[in-house]
């Protein structure tokens, strides 16, 4: 049997979608969660085969919970998303996920993924595929991508400085670069406008 983890935070598909997989006879759901933190924590205490995460959850999305995944258990993580922008491909496939796929697809495809990547190979839809090839390339830097990617709710200079054991200056010459590059004004819009093409 294959242990599965299901994570999405809209609980009509979680359970429809639980329900349709414990339907497979090699499939055996042993958790369903909510969110991304609880997702994470499941994980580490059930530790399951294969880890089916949406990619749009509270507090950590998909792709971070599979990053927080892969340095402490060996769960194989499938992402599944209803907008796919093709940056968030390049960010899963970066942080290890074996699986990627549009929320379109019909829970005998989803079981055919889970096989697939319990069998240790990897999957990424090839329309996902084929759209993240041609779409433009990131223009910042991996550390203003982090910087963006903490502040992203919200937080101040200095509290993303702690996190990233950086200089508040730094981070605040960071952020100008990003501005800069993006063409816009502000570190909201910024951020937005990485979100919106899958950059963090």
């Amino acid at each position: 049997m294959i242990r599965v983890l299901v994570a999405d935070d809209e609980a009509m598909i979680r359970s429809a979608l639980a329900a349709l997989l414990r339907l497979e006879g090699d499939i055996d759901v042993i958790a369903e969660c909510s969110d991304g933190t609880e997702a994470v924590a499941e994980a580490e205490r059930l530790k399951p085969d294969v880890c089916l995460l949406d990619l749009e959850m509270p507090g950590l999305d998909g792709v971070e919970v599979a990053e927080r995944l892969r340095r402490t258990v060996s769960a194989r993580c499938v992402v599944v998303t209803r907008h796919a922008r093709p940056g968030v491909l390049r960010r899963a496939l970066a942080a290890g996920v074996a699986g990627f796929l549009p929320k379109s697809r019909d829970a005998g495809e989803v079981a055919a993924v889970i096989r697939k990547v319990m069998a240790g190979a990897r999957y990424v839809d090839p329309e996902l595929a084929a759209d993240a090839l041609s779409d433009e390339r990131c223009p910042l830097t991996d550390r203003e991508l982090d910087v963006l990617r903490v502040g992203r709710r919200g937080e101040t200079t200095a509290q993303i400085a702690r996190e990233l054991s950086l200089a508040p200056g730094t981070v605040r010459n960071h952020v100008s670069m990003v501005l800069a590059k993006l063409a816009v004004d502000t570190r909201q819009q910024a951020v937005f406008l990485a979100q919106e093409r899958g950059w963090i």
